[in-house]
C-alpha cells in the first residue's frame, strides 16, 4: 500500500506594508499603528515574522523607541 504524495505548501512572500502602501506614514506621535509591531509582552516584533523591509524596519524600531521615551507606548505590561 503506497502513501499519497505530500503536498508541498509554500509560505505566502511577505510584503512590507510601508513600501506596499506609500500614504502609509510612520510616526512616533502614532501609538496605534506602533501597537501592530509590538507583542502583548512589549517586545518589538522582528523583521522576518512582520515582513517588513529593512529599511522600514530600522525606522520603526526607533519610532517605537521614541514613543516608548515619551510615554506614549509601554516598555513593559504590569504584571496583574
Amino acid at each position: 500500500m503506497s502513501k499519497p504524495p505530500k503536498r508541498r505548501s509554500f509560505p505566502r512572500t511577505k510584503v512590507c506594508r510601508f513600501c506596499a502602501d506609500s500614504s502609509l506614514r510612520m510616526d512616533y506621535k502614532e501609538p496605534n499603528l506602533l501597537r501592530a509591531f509590538i507583542t502583548e509582552r512589549g517586545k518589538i516584533i522582528p523583521r522576518r515574522i512582520s515582513g517588513n523591509c529593512a529599511k522600514h524596519q530600522r525606522e520603526l524600531t526607533t519610532a517605537i523607541k521614541r514613543a516608548r521615551n515619551i510615554a506614549l507606548l509601554p516598555f513593559t505590561v504590569s504584571k496583574r
